[in-house]
């Protein structure tokens, strides 16, 4: 199955190659200056030329529209948001994880938008955009594939793992008409402390997170979907999240430029069409911490003119307080942000029509020349960029056909590939008589986590287990609650011989330890960060790594305790080495 995928990816390569010559040749056909008036986003001429004359003829609020990309938060987009698309030209939506579990309603919501943008003068397509990395971040639910992830794709450590998570996971948003994805998220798990990026990173090692993100990526383009490496110019060297506050990363740009950027550079080189850019702010690089995605000299200087990247700059949503804070106002940061050379300005909620971050950027194009010409470039870039995608063959239904999306979704070659990377990716960190475990004759198991999935794969294997259930949101900021449960499962592990105990939190982990002194055989199966089972934890048998809560994942656990495979996946983090 793999080669067959491979020559078809290779093949469609080969198309858009052929569709590029194709566009440069037709460069000395159609000399600049010579379209027509009339000219829409479909008439017949080359992307550079026909890129050029739609800006010209654009008015100032068709500019500035095209650059805005905004979400919606209900089950289907809001009469605001019909309004920006029809009344202003709106550019781009997102497809936040809000209220996604009806893909059925996700593709008609998105056909119905689509539509509304082909009623306008230009005819523009809208980029449609969402967060489906895999793993634990997934925005578009329903029957999409959770996935095993990033971390366990850095553990395998094949590129072909990332390519081919790529090509499935986009192969499945296509057919809902989402023709962008933010992913692959390219941070290096540098701060170990961090919760932050966790298992949406590779791991550690720079150069193998640029060869598995330009593979993701690569992957991404041949399921007919743009991907966008995240977030620039790097987030994994704090535990702070941009959502709440702006983090600081106390680094000179030596230090940023032989370690954060080598993935993005990998990228770069390879040619990834879209970088978003991170709320981050580098004080020591940038001195008075303006955040890199509203920064001249990270996104301009470095990012454009050091780094060489000519495709489309995103920004990370504008109502994070990691960009709202510094600049003062959502308004002010908007500005920031379109004159630090972002492309297309992310809002995870819609304006209202006369919002100041409209009206202000508005006037500030008819009485600033340098900024209305920054908006243009925007916008040209924004508008070659679709031009080129959805005229390469390749790209998603503009009307998708909800009443035919399940055959496409969950993807059943996927479904397969999957598993198996998943059983490629589990680690052990510790190995000792329990791997591979089979129970002596009357000998006493207890599985316990929280998922439903893990007590199933385990009584596959063990089907006279015992189970305990403990709540996955649980943590230490509950302490009654934290202590009820362990003892609780104190309590319940004295009828048992060996427990299997599920961990991915300081909280889980903390429960898990409660068993040091407790003279029963303890196996530990590690979801989510690692991190949680890289210290204290001696008392345990053995332990294992699976890096995420997907069935996929449960299931992969637990046959290489079983003895099933040979788990051969290697933690992809330097402390664990």
């Amino acid at each position: 199955m793999l080669p067959s995928l491979l020559r078809l990816a290779l093949t469609r390569a080969r198309k858009m190659t052929a569709l590029l010559i194709l566009l440069v040749s037709a460069r000395m056909v159609f000399p600049q200056g010579a379209l027509p008036a009339n000219v829409d986003f479909w008439s017949d001429y080359p992307p550079e030329e026909l890129s050029d004359a739609i800006v010209n003829l654009m008015s100032d609020e068709e500019l500035l529209a095209q650059i805005l990309m905004f979400g919606w938060a209900g089950a289907e987009p809001s009469d605001l948001l019909n309004s920006w698309v029809t009344e202003r030209g709106l550019g781009s939506v997102k497809v936040f994880g809000w209220n996604t579990d009806d893909i059925h309603q996700v593709a008609k919501s998105i056909k119905f938008l689509q539509k509304e943008a082909a009623g306008r003068r230009f005819k523009i397509p809208l980029f449609v955009a969402t967060d489906q990395e895999g793993g634990l971040i997934r925005h578009v639910k329903g029957e999409t594939s959770y996935t095993p992830g990033n971390m366990a794709i850095g553990a395998s450590g094949f590129p072909i793992d990332a390519y081919y998570s790529g090509y499935y996971i986009n192969r499945e948003i296509k057919a809902l008409g989402i023709n962008m994805n933010f992913a692959p998220t390219i941070d290096l798990y540098s701060n170990l402390r961090s919760t932050v990026i966790g298992t949406r990173s590779f791991g550690s090692d720079k150069e193998n997170v640029g060869i598995l993100g330009e593979a993701f990526a690569k992957g991404s383009m041949a399921a007919g979907v743009i991907p966008t490496a995240k977030h620039f110019p790097g987030h994994g060297d704090t535990s702070v999240d941009s959502h709440g506050r702006l983090p600081l990363i106390d680094i000179d740009y030596a230090t940023l430029n032989g370690r954060e950027l080598v993935p993005f550079k990998y990228l770069i080189d390879s040619g990834i069409p879209a970088i978003m850019s991170g709320h981050l702010s580098f004080p020591q690089i940038e001195k008075d911490g303006t955040p890199a995605s509203l920064s001249k000299k990270f996104l301009t200087e470095i990012l454009r003119e050091k780094l060489g990247f000519k495709g489309l700059i995103i920004t990370d949503d504008m109502m994070m307080n990691g960009a709202t804070t510094f600049a003062g106002s959502v308004t002010r940061a908007f500005t920031m942000a379109i004159e630090a050379g972002n492309d297309i300005i992310i809002s995870s909620t819609t304006a209202s029509l006369n919002e100041q971050l409209w009206v202000r950027n508005l006037e500030l194009m008819r009485s600033d020349a340098d900024f209305k010409s920054r908006v243009k470039d925007a916008a040209r870039r924004v508008i070659f960029s679709k031009l080129v995608y959805f005229k390469s063959g390749n790209a998603a239904p503009l009307y998708p056909d909800e009443n035919k999306i399940h055959e496409d979704i969950p993807d059943r070659e996927g479904r397969k590939f999957f598993l198996e990377q998943a059983c490629r990716s589990i680690s052990v960190l510790k190995a000792g008589d329990c791997l591979p475990y089979r129970p002596a004759e009357g000998e006493r198991v207890l599985i316990a986590g929280p998922f439903l999935s893990l007590y199933n794969e385990g009584k596959k294997r063990y089907p006279q287990a015992g189970t305990f259930h403990y709540s996955y949101e649980l943590n230490s900021d509950n302490s009654n609650l934290d202590e009820w449960n362990a003892v609780r499962f104190e309590w319940v592990c004295r009828s048992y011989d060996t427990i299997i105990i599920n961990v991915y939190s300081e909280h889980t982990a903390n429960i898990a330890r409660r068993l040091r002194n407790s003279g029963k055989k303890v196996i530990v199966l590690s979801i989510l960060s690692p991190v949680f089972v890289m210290r204290d934890m001696d008392f345990a048998d053995t332990i294992l790594c699976g890096y995420s809560y997907s069935d996929y994942s449960f299931s992969a656990l637990f046959a290489a305790l079983a003895g099933e495979i040979i788990p051969q996946g290697v933690v992809p983090l330097e402390m664990a080495r």
